[in-house]
């Protein structure tokens, strides 16, 4: 073999070459590509995930808003039964310092 049919049969190996990964790119290409129903299908996932979002953003301020509102509620409470417990221990005392006068008044008279 001389040289110019070496490099006739090294051109031609090359060629085919290029033409196996030309084509084999082309397989590819038509095997994952998009078609337009699937970009449809995507794009309604997207709404919906992009709606899902939201609505989740909207749940988590409500429940946050509402948490707030409960323990300012209970704070509310909670203080307000301290004061009747406060009052309900100041009354008790009073009775208690009431009997006491009034047994003595008894004892004295």
């Amino acid at each position: 073999m001389n040289r110019v049919e070496f490099i006739v049969v090294t051109a031609a190996v090359l060629f085919v070459a290029f033409l196996l990964g030309w084509f084999a790119s082309w397989i590819i290409h038509r095997v994952t590509r998009v078609t337009q129903s699937e970009m449809g299908e995507l794009d309604k996932m997207a709404q919906a995930l992009h709606e899902a979002e939201e609505t989740r953003d909207q749940a988590i301020t409500y429940m946050q808003q509402r948490e707030a509102e409960l323990t300012n509620q209970l704070t509310q409470t909670e203080a307000e039964r301290q004061a009747a417990m406060d009052a309900l221990r100041d009354t008790r005392q009073e009775a208690e310092e009431l009997r006491a006068y009034i047994e003595r008044d008894r004892e004295s008279a």
